[in-house]
């Protein structure tokens, strides 16, 4: 499709590859790409699963605060890809991430978009909007609460804390774990299982399960731009960012 998306369809799986290693990080133009792809699987009948995954060490790293878009205006790009990334919301296929390495912010927003997510031990998964000093997106506040609990959602996003593979499978954050090395290999064998079921039952049921998900995205998304656009105007924020690009400790005054 792009240098940056690839699309294959083999045995009823399709492989959504992501190809910006080694981060992944994404924008609303490679949201859009995702999501439209994925939309039109939902009308292949050679297609009954989806596997989302990501070229190089990383699964994804969120967005780039380090230029283009989000270095111009942040409030506005970050509408922009959240808009585009609602959509995903609405594909009909089941999707299987395949997590490697991390999946952080925005990543991880986009890991938990999926219907099962396949980490290893080396995996990790991170929250990391209070380090930052703005609130979670992505629909984080509906997603993550959904698949941990309020609690441990909670845990995750004030402290920003990392959280591995085998955690993420014990708290119901990952589905299964893969031997290192392994994770697409582990994400394709689910999605086999998930293919050789009816198709026409299966998204019959995901539908119910995920029916009214779409609406509670988006109205999630509504208040969470609100709060990162009040955020992202304060000390902190500037503070968060600018420590995370320089790779230090981020020291917040609540200004």
């Amino acid at each position: 499709m792009s240098s940056d998306l690839s699309v294959t369809v083999e045995d009823h799986i399709a492989v959504l590859e992501m190809r910006r290693p080694p981060a992944n990080h994404f924008d609303e133009a490679l949201i859009g790409r995702v999501v439209d792809a994925a939309l039109a699987l939902d009308d292949d009948p050679a297609c009954r699963v989806i596997v989302l995954a990501s070229q190089g060490k990383h699964f994804c790293a969120g967005a780039d605060f380090s230029g283009g878009e989000f270095a111009l205006d942040q409030a506005a790009a970050a509408e922009r890809l959240y808009r585009r990334a609602a959509r995903l919301f609405d594909v009909r296929t089941p999707i299987v991430a395949a997590v490697q390495g991390t999946a952080v912010g925005g990543g991880l927003g986009l890991a938990c978009a999926a219907d099962f997510r396949i980490a290893e031990a080396a995996t990790r998964f991170v929250a990391n909007f209070a380090k930052l000093g703005f609130h979670q997106g992505f629909a984080l506040s509906v997603t993550l609460p959904d698949l941990i609990g309020r609690q441990a959602a909670a845990g995750m996003l004030l402290t920003g804390r990392r959280v591995g593979g085998e955690e993420a499978v014990r708290i119901g954050l990952a589905d299964r774990l893969a031997e290192p090395g392994t994770v697409r290999e582990t994400a394709r064998e689910l999605a086999a299982e998930i293919a050789s079921s009816a198709p026409l039952a299966v998204r019959s049921m995901r539908a119910t399960l995920r029916a009214d998900l779409a609406a509670r995205v988006r109205q999630a998304l509504d208040h969470e731009l609100a709060e990162q656009m009040v955020l992202w105007q304060t000390r902190d924020s500037a503070e968060g960012i600018a420590a995370s690009l320089q790779r230090r400790t981020p020291v917040f005054t609540g200004e």
